[in-house]
């Protein structure tokens, strides 16, 4: 029996692993895209890329640091919304700079595989396979993890689980913690990358009639651009629908295809349920918007370990639910906002003048998100 099994292989899972080993637990990880060795040990992980926003905000960045992983990027100093599209307030635009320091702009192959460096590094031994079936009772959970080559299922014992398996997690269906989804706007995002030298070091939001676009400088020759919009959204045609920032890119060639992830909505009943502990997207996802993620996700990796080696073992679960939700009420309440009032045509069209118009706001809400 192992002290910790941590589902998933991503950068939250590793996240997640490498704090416990740190803390002194035996803990390996799940992940089904391990290069198997054999008998289901793996030799080192598939770097995965992924639909996401690619910015370290000052505050993931600390978290990425602290775990002695130093991924390649560039500079990200702050965040601009623009006003995109053919209305009145077309080319409106307002700017923060982070107070809190820089952040950094990171391809999400680069993060992944600096920290499954880090990772391999530090011992942390990996599991090939996939979960497809989880039993816990008091004093452990069992895990029935199919792996490549192997007939039938292989039981895993651990103390305890996190599920960083993403933003439709196995763990989450399986632990019985997925809510069914609520009505309202179903929404997608889409990723690609342009070969063209960043012409900001801001996160550049623009804002169009029915989606978003997002510029995030990733090297010193490379932005990535991401499209949130609608169920059915194209990369190309939410882009037609944001003139400016299809003129910045002024036909530049892309370095990647199109990626896409969604629904990007994903209600929980509880982040965690006895011995298992969700973390990252796989503990609920309200949406894109803010671009703050990959801080979450880091941070709830962190809280996971923290509660597990805590004092009040027989209350674990309780002890990461508050720490959780202390740690992403502003966000969650920020997005949930800012998206609400994005469904709405008027208040849509008014944001970033809006915002314009109180910077000081503005800023303020940029540096909380941040932090």
């Amino acid at each position: 029996m192992v002290d910790l099994a941590v589902v998933g292989g991503g950068p939250v899972g590793l996240a997640a692993a490498l704090r416990a080993v740190a803390a002194g637990l035996d803990a390996v990880v799940v992940e089904p895209r391990a290069r198997p060795a054999g008998g289901g040990a793996a030799t080192g992980l598939e770097v995965v890329d992924k639909a996401c926003g690619e910015g370290l905000l000052p505050g993931a960045l600390a978290e990425v640091l602290a775990l002695g992983a130093d991924p390649p990027g560039a500079p990200l100093t702050g965040i601009t919304y623009v006003q995109d599209g053919d209305g009145a307030a077309a080319g409106r635009a307002v700017s923060h700079d982070f107070t809190a320091g820089a952040g950094r702009g990171v391809r999400r192959t680069a993060l992944h595989a600096a920290l499954a460096e880090r990772a391999a590094a530090a011992g942390v031994p990996l599991l090939a396979g996939r979960v497809v079936e989880l039993v816990q009772d008091g004093a452990r959970v069992q895990l029935d993890v199919a792996v490549p080559g192997a007939a039938g299922v292989e039981p895993l014992v651990a103390r305890w689980v996190v599920g960083a398996d993403g933003l439709h997690s196995g763990v989450r269906r399986a632990a019985g913690l997925e809510a069914p989804a609520r009505g309202g706007a179903v929404r997608f995002g889409v990723r690609r990358h342009a070969a063209l030298v960043p012409w900001s070091s801001h996160v550049e939001v623009h804002w169009g009639r029915g989606v978003e676009g997002y510029v995030t400088p990733v090297g010193p020759r490379e932005v990535g651009v991401a499209v949130l919009g609608p169920r059915g959204t194209t990369f190309t045609e939410g882009l037609e629908q944001l003139p400016a920032l299809a003129h910045r890119l002024g036909g530049a060639p892309w370095t990647t295809a199109a990626r896409g992830a969604g629904p990007l909505r994903q209600r929980v009943r509880a982040v965690a349920s006895g011995r298992v502990l969700l973390a990252g997207d796989a503990a609920g996802y309200v949406d894109a918007l803010t671009g703050e993620g990959l801080r979450v996700g880091l941070a709830s990796a962190r809280l996971a370990v923290e509660a597990v080696t805590g004092e009040r073992a027989r209350r674990v679960a309780d002890a990461y639910a508050a720490a959780w939700a202390r740690e992403t009420r502003a966000h969650r309440a920020l997005t949930a906002g800012l998206l609400a009032a994005a469904e709405l045509r008027p208040l849509r069209a008014a944001l970033v003048p809006v915002a314009a118009a109180a910077p000081g706001v503005f800023g303020a809400v940029v540096d909380r998100l941040a932090r």
